[in-house]
Protein backbone atom coordinates (compact mmCIF):
# COMPACT_ATOMS: atom_id res chain seq x y z
CA UNK A 1 0.00 0.00 0.00
CA UNK A 2 1.10 3.14 -0.90
CA UNK A 3 -0.23 6.89 0.02
CA UNK A 4 0.25 9.95 -2.33
CA UNK A 5 -0.08 13.57 -1.74
CA UNK A 6 0.97 16.24 -4.07
CA UNK A 7 1.69 20.06 -3.94
CA UNK A 8 3.65 22.81 -5.54
CA UNK A 9 0.49 23.69 -8.02
CA UNK A 10 0.04 27.07 -7.94
CA UNK A 11 -0.88 30.15 -11.08
CA UNK A 12 1.91 31.20 -12.94
CA UNK A 13 2.47 33.39 -16.58
CA UNK A 14 3.27 31.83 -19.84
CA UNK A 15 7.17 30.89 -19.86
CA UNK A 16 7.13 30.43 -16.24
CA UNK A 17 8.39 27.14 -14.52
CA UNK A 18 6.96 25.01 -11.21
CA UNK A 19 8.18 22.47 -9.68
CA UNK A 20 5.31 19.44 -8.20
CA UNK A 21 6.34 17.06 -5.94
CA UNK A 22 4.42 13.88 -4.54
CA UNK A 23 5.07 12.33 -1.23
CA UNK A 24 4.69 8.60 -0.51
CA UNK A 25 3.78 6.94 2.61
CA UNK A 26 4.43 3.26 2.69
CA UNK A 27 8.05 1.29 2.61
CA UNK A 28 7.67 -0.12 -0.87
CA UNK A 29 7.79 3.09 -2.66
CA UNK A 30 11.11 2.34 -4.40
CA UNK A 31 9.53 -0.60 -5.53
CA UNK A 32 6.96 1.04 -7.70
CA UNK A 33 7.58 2.80 -11.22
CA UNK A 34 5.69 6.41 -10.83
CA UNK A 35 3.87 9.06 -13.01
CA UNK A 36 2.46 12.35 -13.64
CA UNK A 37 -1.10 12.66 -15.24
CA UNK A 38 -3.10 15.70 -15.62
CA UNK A 39 -6.70 16.65 -16.45
CA UNK A 40 -7.93 19.94 -17.84
CA UNK A 41 -11.83 21.11 -17.45
CA UNK A 42 -13.89 19.24 -19.71
CA UNK A 43 -10.95 16.67 -20.68
CA UNK A 44 -10.08 13.22 -19.79
CA UNK A 45 -7.30 12.66 -18.08
CA UNK A 46 -3.93 12.36 -19.94
CA UNK A 47 -0.60 10.93 -19.35
CA UNK A 48 1.99 13.49 -18.65
CA UNK A 49 5.52 11.61 -18.02
CA UNK A 50 6.67 8.52 -15.73
CA UNK A 51 9.65 7.07 -14.44
CA UNK A 52 10.98 3.74 -13.61
CA UNK A 53 12.13 2.32 -10.17
CA UNK A 54 15.61 3.33 -10.05
CA UNK A 55 14.90 6.86 -12.22
CA UNK A 56 17.16 5.53 -14.83
CA UNK A 57 14.44 5.48 -17.50
CA UNK A 58 11.86 8.54 -18.21
CA UNK A 59 8.78 8.90 -20.33
CA UNK A 60 6.79 11.66 -21.64
CA UNK A 61 3.92 12.93 -23.42
CA UNK A 62 5.13 14.85 -27.13
CA UNK A 63 3.33 17.62 -25.44
CA UNK A 64 5.50 18.06 -22.40
CA UNK A 65 8.69 16.66 -24.39
CA UNK A 66 11.98 18.87 -23.35
CA UNK A 67 10.08 21.28 -21.10
CA UNK A 68 9.16 18.80 -17.97
CA UNK A 69 11.59 17.07 -16.62
CA UNK A 70 10.34 13.81 -13.97
CA UNK A 71 12.71 12.81 -10.91
CA UNK A 72 12.35 10.61 -7.66
CA UNK A 73 14.68 10.30 -4.54
CA UNK A 74 13.65 7.14 -3.41
CA UNK A 75 15.05 7.56 0.19
CA UNK A 76 12.87 10.58 0.79
CA UNK A 77 9.82 8.75 -0.82
CA UNK A 78 9.32 11.64 -3.32
CA UNK A 79 8.29 12.14 -6.74
CA UNK A 80 8.82 15.53 -8.91
CA UNK A 81 7.65 17.23 -11.73
CA UNK A 82 9.91 20.33 -13.18
CA UNK A 83 8.07 22.55 -15.71
CA UNK A 84 9.74 24.95 -17.34
CA UNK A 85 8.09 27.26 -20.54
CA UNK A 86 4.61 26.56 -19.43
CA UNK A 87 2.14 27.77 -21.67
CA UNK A 88 -1.63 27.84 -20.82
CA UNK A 89 -2.62 24.47 -22.83
CA UNK A 90 -0.66 23.12 -19.40
CA UNK A 91 -3.44 24.17 -17.13
CA UNK A 92 -4.74 21.14 -15.29
CA UNK A 93 -4.91 19.23 -11.91
CA UNK A 94 -1.79 17.12 -11.91
CA UNK A 95 -1.93 14.10 -10.37
CA UNK A 96 0.96 11.63 -9.21
CA UNK A 97 0.53 7.89 -9.59
CA UNK A 98 2.47 4.33 -8.70
CA UNK A 99 2.32 0.83 -9.58
CA UNK A 100 1.03 0.71 -13.41
CA UNK A 101 -0.14 -2.76 -13.37
CA UNK A 102 0.52 -2.92 -16.92
CA UNK A 103 2.75 0.15 -18.62
CA UNK A 104 3.43 3.54 -17.54
CA UNK A 105 1.05 5.32 -19.91
CA UNK A 106 -1.99 3.21 -18.29
CA UNK A 107 -3.45 2.64 -15.33
CA UNK A 108 -2.34 2.98 -11.86
CA UNK A 109 -3.28 1.79 -8.66
CA UNK A 110 -2.50 4.17 -6.59
CA UNK A 111 -3.50 7.77 -7.00
CA UNK A 112 -3.15 11.11 -5.14
CA UNK A 113 -5.80 13.88 -4.72
CA UNK A 114 -3.63 16.82 -7.34
CA UNK A 115 -2.52 19.57 -7.11
CA UNK A 116 -4.14 22.01 -9.61
CA UNK A 117 -1.88 24.20 -11.79
CA UNK A 118 -3.20 27.37 -13.53
CA UNK A 119 -1.16 28.91 -16.86
CA UNK A 120 -2.23 32.44 -17.32
CA UNK A 121 -1.03 34.12 -20.90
Amino acid sequence: QVQLAESGGGLVQAGGSLRLSCAASGRTFRLYAMGWFRQAPGKEREFVAAINLSGSSTYYADSVKGRFTISRDNAKKALYLQMNSLKPEDTAVYYCAADPPDDVYGDYNYWGQGTRVTVSS
